[in-house]
């Protein structure tokens, strides 16, 4: 049957994440438990963040952000792989395929950008406290956050735009747990070049313009911070940067890695370890990272819990 974009494939059949039988079982478990705990963890500090006025500012309005990204992320993905651990086939439509591709990057690229906006943030908290209020007004606020997500939907289009144009004619069998760019480039037989191009040229954009910003305000901060003479100050900036930090390292470091991967054929297999800990592993830490050593998230944990009582 021939789709309307030319192709002979009308549905994929993704492998997941290992195809060994005696794995199968235990992986379930082991995603199922994570896909639990980011639900839990990021719906939780959602509702802490609406229920609690003191966290009614900027650098909650951006963690509220990311966690919805992280969730809305679990949703789309991990579903699907937990199907292809009990199921002898995991077959998934090409419009459901094309759809998932757009939300993963919809919402990765979002993250890029909201991680990033949280850099500027604290820049204008610790090296700017004085403008801070006037700065980051919720206007400010609001249009930063759609920025993002304007600028991640214009990513996702382009990658699934190009997507769609190219015939699938052979093999529909995807080496991987979800629908992504280059293993499904792999199954095109038309010329890929393009589209691989196109798809680095956009994530290094990305990545380089958000990596250059979050350097550029971390180096004003850490320079900042330098010049506080109390330890007191210097503990609080510590700790108020401290998590987007972890944060950025982990979900950079393992995005990059997994691009990389991926993008090479032969090593596919590697990119799904990277993959895994970039798309699951990393939602499920960030609300950790955000409520273990931070007294505002424990006190407004304290004060619903009293109120729930």
């Amino acid at each position: 049957m021939a789709m309307e974009n030319g192709s002979l494939v009308n549905e994929f059949i993704l492998v997941g994440f290992t195809d060994k039988p005696e794995l199968q079982l235990p992986l379930f478990f082991l995603f199922l438990v994570n896909y639990v705990v980011t639900m839990i963890g990021n719906l939780s500090l959602i509702n802490l963040i609406c229920l609690n006025s003191h966290l009614h500012t900027p650098m909650y309005f951006f963690i509220f952000n990311l966690s919805f990204i992280d969730l809305c992320l679990s949703i789309i993905l991990t579903p699907e792989m937990l199907m292809s651990f009990v199921s002898e086939k995991n077959i998934i439509s090409f419009t459901g395929c094309i759809a998932q591709l757009f939300f993963f990057c919809f919402f990765v690229h979002s993250e890029c950008y909201v991680l990033t906006a949280m850099a500027y943030d604290r820049y204008m908290a610790i090296c700017k406290p004085l403008l801070y209020t006037v700065t980051m007004s919720p206007q400010v606020c609001f249009l930063l956050m759609l920025g993002s997500y304007v600028m991640g939907f214009a990513s996702a289009m382009a990658h699934t735009g190009d997507m769609v144009r190219l015939t699938f004619c052979d093999s529909n069998i995807i080496n991987y747990y979800m629908c992504d760019i280059f293993p499904l480039l792999q199954l095109s037989c038309n010329s890929t070049y393009a589209n691989e191009l196109l798809a680095s040229i956009i994530v290094c954009t990305v990545i380089i313009v958000s990596s250059f910003i979050i350097f550029i305000s971390y180096t004003l901060i850490f320079s900042s911070i330098f010049h506080i003479a109390s330890d007191e100050g210097w503990s609080k900036a510590f700790i108020t940067c401290g998590s987007h930090v972890i944060t950025v390292a982990l979900f950079y470091g393992s995005g990059l890695f997994a691009h990389l991967k991926t993008s090479s054929i032969g090593s596919v297999g590697q990119g799904k370890f990277f993959s895994v800990f970039h798309t699951h592993v990393v939602p499920m830490m960030n609300p950790f990272i955000y409520s273990l050593r931070n007294k505002d998230v424990k006190i407004a944990l304290k004060k619903t819990l009293r109120i729930a009582n």
